[in-house]
């Protein structure tokens, strides 16, 4: 087996540096000579150096995931898998590593800043799931550590993927409008997020273009947990809606166990529409109609986002990325909808 530069280049049939550029990304080399140094890198076992190849690049070739929730959330929360899944297979692509940070408090934040962001050991960071006042934002801007938040964010200097939540909300209340329910109830998602925020704008805005009253005691807040779904369920009882558009499918789940528990059938009594399309949704009775959104997707093309901003002109000439991915209505039976 082959254990050094020359050998790898013998099977490759090119020259030493030849095998350094492509070990070291360098644009010059042609993609037919690109893939047979690594066909011959695979077939070797041949390790490159990663602390002498980032020395050369500049770069280490790992991206970090920060996520501020505990480790509970993490993996009872089906959207992080799908998140995580869809930035490992673009990492994987890339050639790039992707290391997963989580804490659920400002000392265990502030600690993984010092310990790995300021550093130097990523090349950069995506961010999920962070609140509109994390702190986390502003010290990244600060320091100019390149990043790309899941999760549109107002400030302008941000490179952000996120799905339409205005639209796929307005396209849930519509449906149940559709449906001929008035007495829509909705529990949101958390208010110091944009996705809480956005999702509760699309319920308001499409209420109003249809004059149907919204009502505050039909609003309840919730934090995207299945508990905060069962909580908020439970105080929107005595309002006596007739439908619920839950931000999320977790959530919706909670609220499907408190109406069981209260005697009410989904969706004879009452109709319930979620938002995420987790897997879930459509294996639970009744099947959960939600809104759809893409969730791999938008861990692939948060990585992709970065990897540009990576390789591309400097911060003060490179555009800001805003994508804004479309939402789609899935309907299933707990609408009652055929």
């Amino acid at each position: 087996m082959a254990s050094t530069l020359e050998e790898v280049a013998r099977l490759a049939g090119v020259s030493r540096s030849t095998v350094s550029r492509v070990i070291n990304d360098h644009p010059s080399v042609r993609p037919e000579t690109r893939e047979r140094v690594w066909q011959a890198i695979r077939k070797s076992s041949y390790q490159p150096h990663a602390l002498a190849r980032s020395l050369v690049t500049n770069r280490t070739q790992i991206i970090g995931m920060v996520i501020p929730e505990a480790v509970t959330t993490l993996f009872t929360d089906p959207f992080f898998p799908l998140l995580l899944r869809g930035a490992t297979e673009a990492c994987n692509t890339h050639r790039y590593q992707l290391l997963l940070s989580l804490f659920d408090d400002p000392a265990g934040q502030e600690a993984m800043y010092q310990r790995v962001l300021r550093s130097g050991y990523l090349d950069g960071v995506i961010l999920a799931s962070t609140s509109l006042d994390d702190p986390l934002i502003p010290d990244l801007l600060r320091d100019r550590i390149p990043f790309v938040s899941v999760g549109r964010h107002p400030n302008g200097r941000v490179h952000y993927v996120d799905v339409d939540n205005v639209s796929g909300a307005r396209m849930a209340v519509e449906h149940l409008i559709r449906l001929g329910h008035q007495r829509i109830a909705t529990i949101t998602g958390r208010l110091d997020m944009t996705a809480g925020q956005d999702r509760l704008e699309g319920y308001r805005q499409t209420l109003k273009a249809h004059r149907v009253p919204a009502e505050e005691e039909l609003i309840v807040e919730g934090d995207f947990t299945e508990n905060s779904g069962m909580m908020g369920m439970q105080r929107l009882l005595p309002a006596s809606p007739d439908a619920v558009f839950v931000a999320s499918d977790v959530m919706a789940i909670g609220a499907l166990k408190v109406l069981r528990q209260a005697g009410w059938q989904v969706p004879q009594d009452i109709a319930l529409v979620g938002f995420d399309d987790i897997p879930i949704a459509s294996a639970i009775e009744p099947a959960l109609t939600a809104v759809r959104q893409p969730i791999e997707r938008m861990g692939s093309m948060a990585v992709e986002v970065l990897l540009s901003i990576l390789e591309g002109v400097s911060e003060e000439e490179a555009p800001t990325h805003r994508i804004i991915l479309p939402a789609e209505l899935v309907i299933r039976a707990s609408c009652g909808s055929p």
